[in-house]
């Protein structure tokens, strides 16, 4: 079955970074784009990013451009979110994505931006 495992996030203070990754199993990883989600509390699941197949067109929020990367390593089935110059407004649970017959899910991992 599909499994999306989400690590990597944590406290930090603002201007600081995290790299969030996410362990995938269940597909061929390297046939597919990956996605990230955020879901801030009290807010809907928003878009973060996202990476084609071979790596190729990475795309992001107009709120995290600049700031986050995404990369994938097909070697080794992973996802990546570097995310720099971290702001308060980016706390949230983070989510991995893969949409195959319908859109999976990891658990997510919670990043917290605060002094």
């Amino acid at each position: 079955q599909v499994q999306l495992v989400e690590s990597g996030g944590g406290l930090v203070q603002p201007g600081g970074s995290l790299r969030l990754s996410c362990l995938a199993s269940g597909f061929i990883f390297s046939s597919y784009p990956m996605r990230w989600y955020r879901q801030a509390p009290g807010k809907e699941r928003e878009f973060v990013a996202t990476i084609g197949a071979a790596g190729s067109w990475p795309t992001y929020a107009d709120s995290v451009k600049g700031r986050f990367t995404i990369s994938r390593d097909n070697d080794n089935d992973m996802v990546f979110l570097q995310m720099t110059s971290l702001k308060p407004d980016d706390t949230a649970v983070y989510y991995c994505s893969v949409r195959l017959s319908i859109e999976y899910f990891g658990q997510g991992t919670q990043v917290t931006v605060s002094s």
